[in-house]
C-alpha cells in the first residue's frame, strides 16, 4: 500500500475529525448534564449551515467569520427548545423523550425545507480549491481552517465550563442535581443554558462545514449518526472522549475508503461503535462498563 496515500488520507480524516469532535461535543454535553439524547442535533447542524450560507449570499461574509452568528442563533434556538420541550420531558421514560426530540427534528427539517427549498446548495468561497503542501501531503485550506477553528471553539467551551460561574453551575448540576438545588442554583435555567451551548457548538460546526460540502435540509442526518457513534466511542457524557473520538472516527472513515466506497464510510464508524459496545459498553473514557 502506498505510504503517501495513507498519510494523505490520515491527514484529511484528522482535519475533518476536528469538526466531528465539535459536533459530538455539543451532543455529549447535553447528554452528560441532562441525560437527554438530542435527536434534533443533525437538524440543528443544518440550520447552522443555512444561516452561514444566507449570510454569505446577503453580505458576502465568509462562513469562517460568520460561525459566531450561527452559534448565537443556535444558542437561542437551543435555549427555547429546552425551555419549551426538553424541560417538560426530562422525567419521562426514555422512549417518550425520543418521540419528543424526533418531533423537534422533523419540525426543524421541514421548516428548513420551506425556507430554503429542497435542493442542495453548494456555495463557493475564494479559497475553496486552495491547497498547501506539507512534504508529500496536500492539505485543503478550507479543511485546515475548519479544523483550527473547531479546536479553538471546543477549547473555549472547556474554558467556559471550568472558569465561569454558569459553567461551574452546569458541572455542579450534572454531578448532583439535588445538591445544586439545595445551594440555590436555578437548575432549569442552567439546563437551558447548557442545551443552548450544545446547540451553539453544532451551529458553529455547521458554519465551518459550508465551504466543505453542499447543504440541503437532510444534510444533518449522516452527521447525527456519526456523532452518536463518536459519543458512544468516547463515552456518553465525556467531553474529552467526544473530542478524541471525533478525531479517531475521522481518521478511520478516511482510511476506510481504501477498502470500501466513500459512500459507505459510515460502515467503519458504526463497526467501531458496535465493537466498543461489545468490549467496553461505557466507551473509552466512560469508565468500566
Amino acid at each position: 500500500m502506498d505510504l503517501n496515500l495513507i498519510l494523505q488520507l490520515t491527514t484529511s480524516g484528522f482535519l475533518l475529525g476536528g469538526v466531528y469532535s465539535l459536533i459530538a461535543l455539543g451532543l455529549s454535553l447535553i447528554f452528560g448534564v441532562m441525560k437527554v439524547i438530542n435527536f434534533a442535533h443533525g437538524a440543528m447542524l443544518v440550520w447552522g449551515m443555512y444561516i452561514a450560507f444566507t449570510l454569505m449570499n446577503w453580505t458576502g461574509i465568509d462562513p469562517f467569520f460568520s460561525f459566531a452568528v450561527s452559534a448565537a442563533c443556535l444558542f437561542v434556538l437551543g435555549y427555547i427548545v429546552q425551555r419549551t420541550v426538553v424541560n417538560r420531558i426530562m422525567t419521562f421514560h426514555e422512549s417518550m423523550q425520543v418521540i419528543a426530540m424526533v418531533g423537534v427534528m422533523m419540525v426543524l427539517e421541514n421548516m428548513a425545507q420551506l425556507i430554503w427549498g429542497p435542493d442542495p446548495h453548494s456555495p463557493h468561497t475564494k479559497y475553496s480549491l486552495s491547497t498547501v503542501w506539507l512534504g508529500s501531503v496536500m492539505i485543503d485550506i478550507p479543511r485546515l481552517l475548519a479544523f483550527i477553528l473547531a479546536i479553538l471553539i471546543a477549547a473555549a467551551v472547556f474554558l467556559f465550563l471550568k472558569y465561569t460561574d454558569i459553567g461551574k453551575s452546569i458541572r455542579a448540576s450534572a454531578d448532583n442535581r439535588i445538591g445544586a438545588l439545595i445551594v440555590g442554583t436555578d437548575v432549569n435555567k442552567v439546563y437551558a443554558v447548557c442545551f443552548g451551548v450544545g446547540a451553539a457548538c453544532v451551529g458553529a460546526a455547521g458554519s465551518l462545514l459550508i465551504p466543505l460540502m453542499p447543504v440541503s435540509p437532510h444534510t444533518g442526518f449522516p452527521f447525527k449518526l456519526t456523532s452518536f457513534a463518536i459519543v458512544i466511542l468516547g463515552g456518553m457524557g465525556s467531553l474529552p472522549g467526544a473530542m478524541i473520538g471525533g478525531l479517531m472516527i475521522g481518521i478511520a472513515e478516511s482510511l476506510g475508503t481504501v477498502f470500501i466506497p466513500s459512500s459507505l464510510k459510515q460502515v467503519i464508524s458504526f463497526g467501531i461503535m458496535v465493537l466498543i459496545l461489545l468490549l467496553r459498553p461505557k466507551g473509552l473514557f466512560g469508565g468500566k462498563g
